[in-house]
């Protein structure tokens, strides 16, 4: 209370160089424990704005944090989570409360469930994953048919509605992915241990169970509570070699049977994924750039993350499950958490319409979303492998609304499904620990929820969602400024990414970092935008820049603050003329 001025805010001890912060604290050594810490003046900070009244040049506030050194690895991605109002650490009471559950799983629990330990079961995961919340068993029918059983982990089991635990996960809403660590939705205990559906250990699950044709046809489902027991653990990669592999190749301490179970079950999500883009399902393919850093969280690398059949193996069966649950409680007529996607907005169809008409492309009726489906993949087909093709990807991806929670049951256009929810991660996924509550209560016989309390939850798991996305993009953009320090001045190919009224948005090759040349840097010339034919003209040369244009550049700047990056546009003399 003393070093704090006659307003009530904290004053500055100028002689020391330091701000008073009361109960402002970090972890311990064990995670949990706390102990007050001083800012020193230069450090960045979390403050909470309370009041700004009329006519003061600044407003008044708290400090409630105090994150560390401006440019510390830390200290910078604390101050993103800070900035979206995201937690980076768990309070004392909700470790506490996890740490409590029990890890024992009775003969009871496992007399209630259907038992699959002596099925076949296995994992495909990324190679540094630490939670594994899915697992596929599978076994030959004597019909010639074969079960699969997409296994999911039982967090609702461990955590009881309204628990200080479930609390916390719903008010996090999701896990959030930066680029150097994982916020976890759930404490450790649980999302790496308990939930985790590691190699050989007993777990409990929830799961759909499916019986398919050698062919690809559904004959049967069954959802319910399970207990497994995984045999294997593979990396992508490795089941990739499997597959590649084919029947005939041999995987040193890869059982034969596990090899057969993962090149049948690729067949058949190869069967579910052609049948799903027959229906109307758009092929987006856009590449996804990822950037390695050291143990020091310095990035060390960007490259393109490829999807193989290992993860399309993955997809398809999480989608089969996900679909499944949503049309089994749709028929039911009960209310229950969908994940939707609305059909694109005409306007905004009608306008890529006219953009891609400068490159000479066509799009025929577009009346109605199979209409339009079927048309942005014939135009995928036609501009791919040509420079302009990223930037017809990208705008037809803006033409699509966002998924979102609803409990109105408006299918997913994207994915070409009547009915589609998130059943597959409640590790990290809030909705789909609502939807595994609500599915076991309806499997028992129980009543339709209060609707209106899941549409109030729906709208705020949405929410949390995009914020969780926004400063994910953000730790990406600070870790590519980041990358590119050190190059200011080198040169780079790359093609037009975006094109405004004030520049020109570059992605550079190969690691398709998009920086911006400001039109007033361009010396040569006076360019003007082009708005309809979405273009920058010369206004003496009448050269032309178009989107999807390949450039060279230099790198003129970098902002780690703004997270910004200048390049500089370097001219042949080859460009095109009208």
């Amino acid at each position: 209370a003393d070093q704090k001025d006659e307003t009530g805010y904290l004053k500055p001890l100028q002689e020391e160089g330091l701000y008073a912060v009361h109960g402002v604290y970090e972890p311990g050594e064990d995670g949990y424990g706390r102990r007050e810490i001083q800012a020193r003046s230069g450090m960045k900070v979390a403050a909470v704005v309370e009041d700004w009244p009329r006519g003061d040049m600044n407003p008044r506030g708290r400090i409630v944090d105090v994150l560390g050194e401006p440019g510390d690895n830390d200290t910078e991605m604390h101050a993103i989570l800070a900035e979206y109002a995201l937690p980076y650490r768990f309070e004392s009471e909700v470790a506490n409360a996890a740490d409590m559950i029990s890890e024992e799983i009775t003969a009871d629990e496992i007399a209630r469930r259907r038992d699959f330990r002596d099925v076949l079961t296995f994992t495909i995961d990324p190679a540094d994953a630490k939670d594994f919340d899915d697992a596929l068993s599978f076994r030959k029918l004597e019909n010639g048919n074969y079960e699969v059983g997409v296994h999911i982990a039982d967090v609702t089991h461990y955590v009881r509605e309204g628990s200080v635990v479930d609390e916390e996960a719903r008010s996090r809403g999701t896990s959030v992915y930066l680029v150097d660590r994982t916020v976890p939705m759930l404490p450790e205990k649980l999302c790496n241990k308990l939930c985790s559906l590691r190699p050989h250990e007993e777990k409990l699950t929830f799961s759909a169970v499916f019986e398919i044709t050698p062919l690809g046809r559904i004959a049967g489902q069954w959802f319910g509570k399970t207990v497994i027991y995984s045999d294997f653990r593979f990396a992508y990669e490795e089941a990739q070699a499997i597959i590649d592999g084919g029947a005939k190749a041999t995987h040193e301490g890869v059982p034969e049977q596990i090899k057969e179970a993962v090149l049948v079950l690729n067949n058949l999500a190869g069967k579910l994924r052609k049948k799903r883009f027959a229906s109307g399902a758009i092929s987006f393919d856009r590449p996804e750039m990822k950037v390695e850093v050291d143990e020091k969280g310095k990035p060390v690398n960007v490259y393109q993350k490829v999807s193989t059949e290992a993860n399309w193996l993955i997809e398809e069966f999480m989608l089969l499950a996900n679909r499944s649950v949503a049309e089994f409680v749709a028929k039911a007529k009960k209310a229950f958490v969908y994940r939707v996607h609305d059909e694109p907005n005409q306007e905004k169809v009608d306008n890529l319409r006219n953009f891609i008409s400068n490159f000479g492309y066509r799009m025929g009726p577009t009346g109605n979303g199979k209409e339009i489906s079927k048309e942005l993949n014939a135009l995928f087909a036609a501009a791919k492998d040509t420079p302009e093709f990223n930037a017809i990807e990208l705008l037809s991806l803006r033409t699509m609304a966002k998924a979102r929670y609803d409990t109105e049951n408006l299918g997913h256009y994207g994915l070409a499904f009547k009915y589609y929810t998130h059943f597959t991660s409640p590790i990290r996924r809030y909705p789909d620990m609502m939807v595994h509550r609500l599915l076991d209560s309806y499997l028992s016989g129980g009543a339709s929820a209060d609707e209106s309390k899941y549409s109030k939850m729906c709208k705020y798991a949405t929410e949390r969602e995009i914020v969780a996305a926004e400063a994910e993009r953000a730790s990406i953009k600070y870790k590519l400024v980041e990358f590119m320090e050190d190059k200011v001045g080198y040169t780079f190919g790359g093609h037009i990414s975006g094109l405004t009224e004030w520049g020109m948005y570059v992605e550079i090759e190969p690691t398709m970092i998009e920086g911006m040349v400001a039109l007033r840097d361009i010396r040569s010339d006076f360019f003007e935008f082009d708005a309809d034919r979405y273009r920058l003209v010369g206004k003496r040369s009448g050269i032309v820049y178009n989107l999807g244009d390949p450039v060279r550049i230099r790198v003129k700047k970098t902002n780690l603050e703004q997270k910004l990056l200048d390049y500089e546009l370097i001219e042949t003399g080859l460009e095109e003329r009208v």
